[in-house]
């Protein structure tokens, strides 16, 4: 009952947080997209592609594995365990973070001839280096809060990192007039790495405070923290790279087909941009109900599946999906009503209305399986979901490579159906084969 409690104190602790910071975070990308051009905004989503790619390549399964083992160590009452383990995570991650951006260092200037057209100087992907190993150990840290139940410190961290964010990029953008396309994407990437070091501090700080109450006399007798840290996330790592991978060269690539149907290369900047960055932050806009309570699914159903209390497993999974398909389908119909409205209200454009009312559908797929990888993920089942991400991808990216360049945009939209449909469906399956196989 205690744990039941906690669960639901921490949903809604993540709730209230979720609503605030997607307010905030969707303000701020309204606020950059009426102040940049459509052609900046497109190249600051590819440049963030890239750094997605770089942030994949520093911390991939490092989350995940501090959250699953500290859960474990927490059920078995082993307090040195959980002492142990964390810092074993931490210290991995700092390693990965390091030669992550050292890798993105040397390799600056081809990464921004070969991907990015030259569009910014090299300085752009220094700053994404230097990021990255704060970014690193701060998924470590947030795994930890996670699997400890002290939701409200991640939500603290958030809320910090994302003020920073806003208050160092509107400085900066305010500081480099006339606006152009480098020095813009210069200031957004300088405003985040300020505020993961700023985040990174939080976190670290608020980790030492808490990590003083376990023992550290006991001796831990659940093995090898490595092996076990290593066997939870390099195959999610592994996939993850090729996913990651598969996913920067997927929205590279977009501009480029899009360019090949008869748009100039500037017009298929902007018209990605719009996409990217107006029309999917209010698509995500609603998300907040469901993603506030999925990263407390994980260390729940890991306990679950501990214990094998398997008849557990498949009644709150039920119990949950259904809950999650009803709001999503309740967000799906209000997005496809006030899609015009929305579209002249935000951003005094007819335009983003018009593929608002397209893509509402998607809501009910795209919710509803950011639940299913979070209960597949609580189950061990973290390596079928990223084969199900990279087939995806496969998918996807034929998609846009052979048809965007017929149909120009209607082919991207079509990818963007097919992305999301296949993942749904897939999941959904491998979630109830997984229980049907236990049960």
């Amino acid at each position: 009952m205690r744990r039941l409690k906690l669960f639901f104190i921490n949903t809604l602790i993540l709730t209230g947080s979720s609503f605030v910071l997607r307010f905030i975070t969707t303000a701020f990308s309204i606020y950059l997209s009426n102040k940049i051009s459509q052609e900046a905004l497109g190249t600051f989503h590819l440049i963030m592609s890239v750094y997605m790619f770089g942030i994949t390549l520093a911390s991939s399964g490092i989350n995940l594995a501090t959250t699953r083992i500290v859960s474990e160590e927490l059920e078995y009452g082993n307090e040195a365990g959980v002492k142990i383990a964390s810092k074993r995570c931490i210290l991995l991650s700092l390693c990965l973070g390091i030669l992550a951006g050292f890798l993105f260092f040397i390799n600056a200037d081809f990464i921004v001839t070969t991907f990015l057209r030259n569009k910014v100087s090299n300085a752009v992907i220094y700053l994404i280096s230097i990021a990255l190993p704060f970014i690193s150990v701060c998924s470590s840290l947030t795994g930890y809060f996670t699997a400890i139940r002290h939701a409200y410190k991640n939500a603290i961290g958030q809320f910090i990192e994302q003020l920073t964010k806003i208050a160092v990029t509107v400085y900066l953008l305010n500081l480099f007039i006339p606006l152009e396309l480098e020095y813009v994407c210069f200031a957004l990437i300088l405003g985040d790495l300020v505020s993961e070091i700023v985040s990174f501090v939080f976190h670290y700080i608020a980790y030492k405070l808490d990590i003083r109450k376990y023992c550290a006399h006991e001796k831990s007798h659940t093995g090898n923290y490595l092996k076990r840290i290593t066997k939870i996330a390099m195959p999610v790592a592994f996939t993850s790279y090729i996913k990651s991978g598969l996913s920067t060269f997927k929205q590279l690539l977009i501009p480029t087909r899009l360019e090949k149907s008869g748009m100039k290369y500037e017009t298929s900047l902007s018209q990605y941009g719009m996409i990217n960055g107006m029309v999917m932050p209010l698509i995500m806009f609603p998300s907040l109900f469901i993603t506030s309570f999925s990263s407390l699914l994980v260390p729940e159903f890991s306990r679950y599946y501990i214990k094998k209390d398997y008849k557990r497993i498949k009644e709150v999974a039920t119990f949950i999906i259904l809950a999650t398909l009803f709001l999503s389908l309740l967000l799906g119909i209000f997005l496809f009503i006030f899609a015009d409205k929305l579209g002249m209200i935000f951003y005094d454009n007819i335009d983003v209305g018009y593929y608002i009312k397209i893509l509402a559908p998607l809501t009910l797929f795209i919710y509803v399986d950011t639940v299913v990888d979070s209960i597949l993920k609580g189950l061990n089942a973290q390596v079928g979901i990223m084969l199900i991400n990279i087939l995806d991808l496969f998918v996807t990216i034929l998609i846009i490579f052979f048809v965007v360049p017929i149909l120009g945009i209607k082919g991207y939209i079509l990818s963007i159906f097919v992305s999301e449909i296949l993942n749904f469906t897939i999941s959904l399956l491998q979630l109830i084969c997984t229980v049907a196989r236990r049960a």
